[in-house]
């Protein structure tokens, strides 16, 4: 069965990948920006949420790019501890230096996880050679690589999606995500993939009333538990 990671970023999400046979939830703030490091209120409530699955949490200390400074570096390992401690049962993290995986950074995030799973995440899709990215993430101990396979939408790179999965072998779980909608969920489970994520998210129009940064100040984004739910209807309907 291909397992199902559903991206959370508010209470209702919380309840949605509560009631929905979801696998497990990337805990994260700030999706329109890519997604950024949640507070650790808001961990402790995802972890002590009844029915919750294992949280697996966003570290992520800034958007932009995946070149992270030393005082940056200790930030996203201070997190990873603090998740943890909380009860995350896994943290979702990306470093890379020189179009190459950031192996200091990976290796150290792995030793502070200290046996909670880690997933590299879509910095994965910036590097210059994947398959080269693959098997150092494989040697440095991270479980999974959350990847669009380097296309904006991963169903547009469906044949380079299976290529992944295919020299992965096994060694480290390639997990789907980047653009996934229940059109679409089909179509990438045939590439061999064993783990699909989506944010299946909707607008609320909330305006403030006046501008408070450079996002649009007229909504926000929240989880669709129709769209999740669908996903999953998708995902667990046999083929043929």
């Amino acid at each position: 069965m291909v397992a199902f990671e559903l991206a959370v970023q508010d209470a209702h999400g919380l309840a949605v990948a509560a009631r929905l046979p979801v696998d497990r939830i990337e805990l994260c703030s700030a999706l329109p920006l890519g997604g950024v490091t949640p507070s650790l209120g808001f961990v402790e409530a995802a972890v002590g949420t009844p029915g919750m699955p294992p949280v697996h949490v966003l570290v992520r200390p800034r958007p932009g790019g995946f070149d992270y400074d030393p005082a940056e570096a200790a930030t996203i390992l201070s997190d990873v501890r603090h998740v943890v401690r909380a009860g995350a049962a896994g943290v979702v993290v990306g470093g890379v230096r020189g179009g190459k995986i950031d192996n200091e950074l990976t290796a150290r995030v792995v030793e502070a996880a200290g046996g909670a799973d880690v997933t590299f995440h879509r910095a994965f899709d910036t590097v210059d050679d994947p398959y080269a990215g693959l098997d150092e993430l494989v040697r440095l101990g991270v479980r999974r690589i959350l990847t669009s396979a380097g296309a904006a939408q991963v169903a547009d790179a469906l044949p380079a999606l299976a290529a992944l999965v295919a020299a992965a072998a096994g060694r480290i779980e390639i997990m789907a995500g980047g653009g996934v909608h229940p059109g679409v969920v089909e179509k990438i489970v045939a590439t061999g993939v064993p783990a699909v994520h989506a944010s299946a998210k909707r607008t609320v129009r909330d305006a403030v009333g006046v501008s408070l940064g450079t996002a649009d100040s007229s909504g926000r984004e929240t989880t669709d538990g129709n769209e999740a739910g669908r996903i999953i209807e998708v995902l667990r309907t046999p083929a043929g």
